[in-house]
């Protein structure tokens, strides 16, 4: 001990016996919505996505393909959840010491924008005109949603998006396109397909969703022919003695006028039932209920299969009032008719269902013989009899008022059920044949309308599919069935629209045939060179003359454009290989969207990629799911309940908005609400003060020559090392597999249970009271900067902001960026497991010790936890566990002083206070306080590491 008794005393006790302070710049509010903004601009001006892609040149590549968000209206919340998930894998993949590029895009065509245009100017601008507007519109679209995902912290290739209208990309589309047209997989077809009226034009199957509608129902009478009438007499072996007429059921009277066939499933038992005025055909576990609905009463006078109907003729129900009308409806057998409600016979106008229309071309119904009067405006031809020029929604009363007044309507109601909309206009779909392009799923190697196959494919497209479906791996596992159902259960794929704003189908059409241009793989490139100099707007200019000099005045040109679903569903090729070649590779690693995109992205993507190369263009698929308010209800504007990550942003910064993306489980709903956010702000809260305090504890500290060798240092210390190391691979195991939420949970956790509850609070003393360079106390601060180097850097992923800006302060010699960095090598602790099963038993016992000094507090027997004397009895394993810490159990369990009273069977804690003095400094209640004279009210231990042999700690 040093005698100091010449020396002159300080005036203030802070001087007098100083404690080692910890002191940072790093503030304790993080005061993010005005922080935010100027660390993006900074990002952006030092170009810290370039040094990130420098310092990962030549590694290992890991590439997530950027799904195009629409380039119309402001960022959503959905769009949030995306484009912070994406960020967080590609952060913590390059963090992991892969070369991981993010090259943003956006769809760029299609009718949403084209509708906007429309809205502003009219509908009848020149197509040159609207396709300049369009471009220009998309091109401020992208800009705004461009700075609102910047915003959101995520680093990408801002300066080189890829977008889905850039010339170089339209062109490379019209080559894939004619990829899959030289394999044998697009053909031109009359075909029911979705079509809105409002669009005026096909939708694909992603771009239809369902909600509840009312729709009309009825059951019309079809007579039986006078030609027929032996015929159906034979099949039931009587003699029909009454009007006799088979009976359908249908929700949509708009396609009675049409009807032009009867579906009868060929197994199903039909009956003949005699009413007092007329007889009916139904099916025989139908009829009852039937006749209920007609207000009937009537009796089974004989039966027969379906099958036996074949080719029976019946009357259409307007027969009489119009010569249209009259004409035969032919029984045809169809598998996919129903028998549990109804009537059991399915009215066949093949224009307007995919079934119909399947079962009518069967029979030998040719396409010029399908009727088809219902415009793409949604009304009936002029020329439709009876009907013309009426709109078919509004027609229902007047169809079902005529049919009534030929006798044959026997029931009318209402039925409200799920029915088709589009998801533009949120208004109900029609089937509707027209003459469209497909991709054919079910043949391989068709002949596509004279093209000669430059590469025939072994199988037709599902099969690939399926297969390369089964190839793919799934977060969340569920996503491989829903992705495998709908491609077994999908239609062709129509890839033609009737816009203006798209990508066009540049085919050159016979005048008389309908055929291809016998050249067309020659005029596609040919197209595609010029549009790759001009943009699409050059197929409107080009004239078949331009492009053959084989026979063009019999061709016209196509005026269909392409599917948008077929531009993002390209990208692999146009972009991926196409115009960000040099920067990204095939095939992805990754694709991520939300659970619609199964129907949409991922789909088309599939469909292309096995067209084109027989594969997949991914290798893993991970949906997200839809974020909903806190009661579960989806976020609308008429519920009130939306939330914009504006709003967040200004309100919390978007660093609480990437903590709850990362917090939550993405894989259902993602609940969002103000109670929601203020949790996330307060988890954010505890994770800056855990950084504050690390930060603050090892500001003095330089690793490159005040490190302690794990060998020599405190016990608990290598404890908190292997905890940190058991931690770090436990977060990025959860890493690599997606499970985001989980890995934060674990993050907060650790922070405010291993850290603030335990590891720190017993550190505290140490790191203030033991001698500043004092090997206890350098211990402490190495164990503290493995722990803040490794903690920054899993943390980085989600919180990139406060990552960075702490990075900035516990490393200032960094690159300019944490993301430049590789996760943390900590040392490797021998005994780390022994350690970690031995502290977890004394963590335990210190809890307990800590709840029952708190019932004496509440008490009021006591103070502080450090007035407390414990004494244990403990069983045998604890007794020696605690024996071994010796007096540094005082320090774990925050006491002045611990003393083992023996080995018993259950723990057994005594708190009572201390009757010591109080040291100044330490707080501490010992017995040795005022022993140095000089340091009147200072124990031992302080005035040691204050002015002679700083104490030693082994354990603690």
């Amino acid at each position: 001990m040093t005698d100091s008794s010449q020396k002159k005393q300080p005036q203030t006790e802070e001087k007098k016996y100083p404690l080692n302070l910890p002191d940072t710049p790093f503030p304790m509010r993080g005061n993010l919505p005005k922080r935010e903004p100027a660390w993006i601009k900074e990002w952006l001006e030092k170009d810290v996505y370039g040094k990130v892609r420098a310092a990962r040149k030549g590694a290992k590549r890991f590439l997530l393909h950027d799904g195009p968000p629409y380039a119309n209206g402001n960022i959503h919340v959905g769009h949030a959840v995306n484009k912070i998930l994406k960020d967080i894998i590609l952060k913590s993949r390059t963090l992991e010491g892969f070369d991981a590029p993010y090259v943003p895009g956006w769809d760029c065509h299609g009718m949403p924008i084209e509708i906007q245009i429309e809205k502003k100017y009219g509908k009848n601008l020149p197509k040159e005109e609207v396709m300049a507007k369009c471009r220009a519109y998309a091109k401020e679209q992208v800009k705004s949603q461009m700075a609102g995902f910047q915003r959101l912290g995520v680093l990408g290739d801002w300066n080189d998006p890829y977008l889905t209208m850039r010339p170089e990309t339209e062109a490379e589309e019209i080559r894939a396109l004619g990829e899959i047209l030289g394999k044998g997989f697009i053909y031109r077809g009359l075909k029911p397909v979705n079509w809105c009226f409002d669009c005026q034009s096909a939708l694909a199957e992603a771009e239809v969703e369902y909600k509840d509608r009312q729709s009309p129902t009825l059951d019309v009478a079809f007579p039986i022919s006078d030609e027929d009438r032996g015929k159906l007499e034979d099949i039931f072996g009587v003699k029909l003695e009454k009007p006799t007429a088979v009976v359908i059921w249908t929700t949509t009277p708009w396609t009675i006028p049409a009807n032009q066939a009867l579906n009868m499933h060929p197994d199903l038992e039909y009956v003949l039932v005699e009413t007092p005025n007329r007889s009916f055909i139904l099916a025989e576990g139908l009829y009852e209920e039937a006749l209920k609905r007609y207000g009937m009463e009537g009796k089974v006078i004989a039966k027969a299969k379906g099958e036996a109907f074949k080719g029976i003729r019946f009357k259409h129900p307007l027969a009489t009032l119009d010569p249209f009308y009259d004409r035969f409806s032919p029984v045809l057998l169809a598998d996919y008719v129903e028998s549990t409600s109804g009537t059991g016979i399915v009215h066949s106008a093949p224009a307007y269902g995919v079934d119909d229309y399947i079962s009518c071309k069967s029979a030998g119904f040719t396409n010029d013989e399908i009727l088809n009067p219902v415009q793409g405006n949604g009304e009936y031809a002029a020329s439709l009899p009876l009907f013309g020029g009426l709109n078919v929604w509004k027609a229902k009363n007047k169809i079902l008022d005529t049919i009534a007044v030929t006798g044959n309507l026997l029931s009318r109601g209402e039925v409200m059920h799920s029915y088709m909309h589009c998801w533009r206009h949120k208004t109900p779909l029609i089937y509707r044949a027209t003459n469209q392009w497909f991709i054919r799923m079910d043949e391989a190697n068709a002949d596509t309308q004279g093209v000669i196959n430059k590469n025939d494919p072994k199988d037709p497209l599902r099969k690939t599919a399926l297969e390369a479906v089964e190839a793919t791996q799934f977060v969340p596992e569920w996503g491989e069935v829903r992705l495998h159902n709908m491609i077994a259960n999908r239609p062709d794929w129509c890839i033609s629209r009737q816009r203006n704003w798209g990508v066009p189908l540049p085919f050159l059409i016979h005048k008389k045939t309908g055929k291809l241009h016998p050249e067309t793989m020659k005029i596609l490139n040919k197209v595609a060179d010029v549009v790759e100099k001009e943009g699409i707007e050059a197929w409107t200019r080009l004239t078949p003359t331009e492009l053959t000099d084989l026979e063009p005045e019999m061709y016209e040109k196509s005026k269909d454009t392409l599917d948008v679903w077929f531009d993002s569903g390209t990208t692999h090729m146009t972009v991926m290989r196409g115009s960000h070649a040099d920067k990204l590779t095939y095939p992805a690693d990754l694709y991520l969207e939300g659970s619609d995109q199964h129907r949409g992205w991922f789909h088309s993507s599939l469909l292309t990629g096995c067209a084109i190369d027989g594969r997949a263009p991914y290798k893993g698929l991970l949906t997200h799911g839809f974020t909903v308010d806190e009661q579960g209800r989806k976020m609308s504007k008429s519920l009130g309940n939306v939330i914009a990550p504006s709003e967040i942003n200004d309100k919390y910064g978007a660093e609480i908005l990437r903590l709850w993306v990362a917090s939550s489980d993405y894989t259902g709903e993602i609940s969002l609400g103000e109670k929601i956010l203020k949790g996330t702000v307060d988890a954010y809260r505890r994770f800056r003060n855990t950084i504050r305090f690390l930060l603050a504890n090892t500001s003095d500290f330089d690793i490159k020559k005040d490190a302690v060798p794990v060998e020599e240092m405190v016990e608990l210390d290598r404890w908190a090392i292997a905890r940190m190391k058991s931690l770090q691979e436990e977060i990025l195991d959860k890493y690599d597999h997606y499970q985001f939420h989980t890995a934060y949970a674990a993050l907060q956790l650790f922070a405010s249970g291993d850290l603030g509850g335990f590891y720190l609070d017993i550190l505290k003393d140490r790191l203030y009271t033991t001698a500043p360079d004092s090997a206890a106390r350098r211990s402490a601060q190495t164990a503290l900067w493995y722990i803040t180097d490794a903690l920054l850097k899993l943390l980085a992923p989600a919180l990139s902001f406060t990552a960075e800006e702490a990075y900035a302060v516990f490393n200032p010699e960094n690159k300019g960026t944490i993301f430049v960095e590789r996760y943390a090598e900590l040392p490797n602790v021998k005994e780390g497991v022994e350690l970690l099963n031995k502290w977890s038993i004394i963590r335990d016992l210190r809890s307990n010790v800590q709840m029952e000094i708190e019932r004496q507090r509440e008490k009021g027997l006591i103070g502080s936890s450090l007035q407390a004397e414990v004494s244990l009895k403990l069983p045998q394993e604890e007794y020696d566990l605690i024996k071994g810490l010796g007096d540094e159990a005082a320090f774990v369990m925050i006491t002045s002083k611990v003393t083992l009273d023996g080995v018993s069977p259950e723990r057994v804690i005594t708190v009572k206070p201390s009757e010591a003095k109080k040291c100044e400094r330490c707080w501490q209640y010992k017995e040795s306080v005022g022993e140095d004279k000089n340091y009147p009210t200072l124990c031992c231990r302080c005035v040691g590491n204050l002015f002679g042999t700083p104490e030693t700690r082994r354990f603690a």
